[in-house]
């Protein structure tokens, strides 16, 4: 009998307990917690980078208008740097600016009617633009534009004897446009590839008087190039909340 009272007395505190638990779980911490709302990001193009590329250079079949022999549209090896800064305007739109330097390997040249032999050992192109693009996610495909340089070394010579000659025109500083696609592979990486021309304007032989006839050219390139940047972003990246 004392066994039965005892086992009877522990149902009892035990269901005496049973209502007080529950009304714990429903009125303080609940079995679940919902999961947080999914937070997708969206790559920051807001800052610094510095990078390096590789690529080629062309120039244009007119670049010796006029002459019966020879044009510029051989094709050289390219390789330089770039540094530049970008602001996100949105989720979508980034505006920035970029300068950029590249050594061309190998000269251009022609040989006028007569003998005459010009040759630009074209040591270098630089650039100062602006750039607008379009992002979605880590790419970015954008347009650029701006001031361009020539480093030229150029002379003249006949018979392979240096000879004193002089152009109507500087074909030195002029302006480049270009397109390019850039995308975000890692944090603070990004690689592009980019479509650039550069065009020096057009100039003549002023002096030697053989050349006046026949000695126009137009001074301009087109390269194409890929390339990879560090990126020194500032702050955190902006997100999208589902």
């Amino acid at each position: 009998m004392k066994k039965f009272l005892l086992t009877t007395a522990a149902i009892a505190a035990i269901g005496a307990a049973l209502p007080t638990h529950a009304a714990d779980l429903a009125y303080g911490q609940p079995y679940y917690q919902k999961a947080p709302a999914y937070v997708a990001p969206i790559y920051n193009w807001t800052g610094f980078y510095i990078g390096a590329h590789l690529g080629g250079a062309f120039s244009s079949d007119n670049n010796f208008n006029g002459l019966g022999t020879g044009n510029n549209g051989n094709g050289r090896f390219l390789g330089g740097l770039q540094a530049g800064a970008d602001y996100q305007l949105s989720p979508n739109w980034v505006i920035g600016v970029e300068g950029q330097y590249s050594w061309l390997s190998g000269n251009v040249g022609a040989v006028f009617p007569g003998g005459y032999a010009y040759t630009n050992n074209q040591r270098g192109l630089g650039s100062i633009t602006g750039r607008v693009g379009y992002s979605w996610g880590p790419g970015l495909l954008y347009v650029k534009g701006g001031y361009a340089y020539s480093d030229n070394n150029e002379n003249v010579t006949l018979g392979g004897v240096p000879v004193a000659f002089a152009t109507s025109g500087d074909h030195r500083n002029g302006y480049t446009v270009g397109a390019g696609v850039e995308y975000m592979f890692a944090q603070n990486w990004s690689a592009k590839l980019e479509y650039q021309y550069y065009n020096f304007g057009s100039a003549s032989f002023t002096t030697p008087a053989a050349l006046i006839p026949v000695g126009s050219f137009t001074t301009d390139d087109h390269v194409i190039k890929a390339g990879v940047n560090y990126r020194f972003n500032w702050g955190s990246p902006v997100v999208a909340r589902y």
